[in-house]
């Protein structure tokens, strides 16, 4: 009689220059049958070491340390061994978090200060869920989007090392958007984000929505981060924001977005705390739902890499509405959760890998 062989374990390298918290982040692993923590490193050149030597699955990392940063390691690695990365960073380093993500990290979790201390139960859960998303990793996924993107941005005024501050009188008119794009999103959706906004051109007929699963304290930078990437103007949303013409809005952390139509028919933004029937908060569900109602047949509807199945019956509303529904496909989903589950409920017009659902919103007049 045969017998099934266990599953592999999950191979963790924990680098941090505190050998304090080296010690509490494989503490966290002690009693998880499905991981081991193969090694520890202290700075970047003993990660590189250490990573060519025992092959580990995944990586947690601190950003800051001596001798080599985590930048320079995460550059150094995507080029030779591509490997899953979760940054371990604190609130106050937003911008570092992102700069991370888009040379290739695959997500984040969030410390509320420099040591992570054993009874941090809310980030000890965050990084063991997030390790425990390796095993639905797509390996031929990981890309480093944002260095993609930066080669691929369009030239002119807009670059995504910042775009210049137009004066007063350069704002636009506001015009409403002959497009409404609601993207879902979750693991792996920043760097998509980034590539998707910066090939959009000063052109396109869009306003774009986004419900990005993401801690409330970097939405805003995230947004701020999107503003950047071209002549799409983003920001965190507000209630009442009204979605314009090459307008573009993230759903604040803890908090849901919806969109509604307004007397003059504009579309508006209606943001508040999530309602206890909302399984994710952001809902990507209840954006693409209302999104779905104010749109109609001028909604697209995009579902980016992400675990579990936030988005289907919001792109299910879209598909029946008469709009369109673009599910990221399998070759570039870093986790292959979210729009997966669209397809499978038979909610999906089109099946898109990440490029090509960019060049289609780009597309858009």
């Amino acid at each position: 009689m045969s017998s099934s062989s266990p599953a592999p374990r999950i191979r963790l390298l924990v680098v941090d220059d505190s050998a304090y918290n080296r010690r509490n982040i494989a503490d966290i692993f002690l009693n998880v049958p499905e991981v081991e923590v193969i090694g520890k490193a202290a700075d970047g050149e003993e990660a590189l070491r250490l990573t060519t030597l025992l092959k580990p699955d995944v990586i947690t990392l601190d950003l800051e340390m001596p001798r080599m940063d985590g930048f320079t390691f995460l550059r150094i690695l995507m080029s030779r061994q591509p490997t899953p990365v979760i940054v371990v960073s604190s609130y106050s380093q937003k911008e570092n978090v992102f700069k991370a993500l888009e040379l290739g990290a695959l997500d984040f979790v969030t410390k509320p200060d420099r040591q992570i201390t054993p009874d941090a139960t809310e980030l000890r859960e965050q990084i063991l869920s997030k390790v425990l998303v390796v095993k639905n990793w797509r390996p031929q996924a990981l890309v480093p989007h944002g260095l993609r993107s930066r080669a691929a941005a369009p030239s002119g005024p807009w670059t995504p090392e910042g775009r210049p501050t137009p004066p007063p009188a350069a704002q636009p008119v506001f015009q409403q958007p002959r497009h409404l794009v609601a993207i879902a999103s979750s693991t792996g959706g920043p760097s998509a984000l980034l590539e998707i906004f910066s090939k959009i051109p000063a052109t396109s007929g869009v306003g774009i929505v986004v419900a990005q699963h993401m801690p409330d304290k970097f939405t805003r930078t995230f947004a701020e981060r999107l503003d950047r990437r071209g002549p799409v103007r983003t920001s965190e949303a507000q209630d009442g924001d009204r979605v314009g013409l090459l307008t573009g809005f993230v759903c604040p952390g803890r908090q849901c977005m919806e969109v509604i139509r307004n007397a003059s028919n504009d579309y508006v933004l209606r943001v508040g705390p999530g309602a206890p029937t909302d399984r994710y908060v952001p809902s990507a569900d209840r954006l693409l739902k209302s999104a779905a109602a104010a749109a109609r047949e001028r909604c697209i509807g995009v579902v980016l890499t992400g675990m579990g199945d936030d988005g289907v019956e919001g792109a299910r509303q879209i598909f029946f509405n008469g709009g369109t529904v673009i599910a990221e496909s399998q070759e570039t989903a870093v986790v292959y959760g979210m729009p997966a589950a669209a397809v499978r409920a038979g909610v999906v017009s089109k099946v898109l890998p990440l490029p090509a659902i960019a060049e289609y919103i780009a597309g858009l007049s």
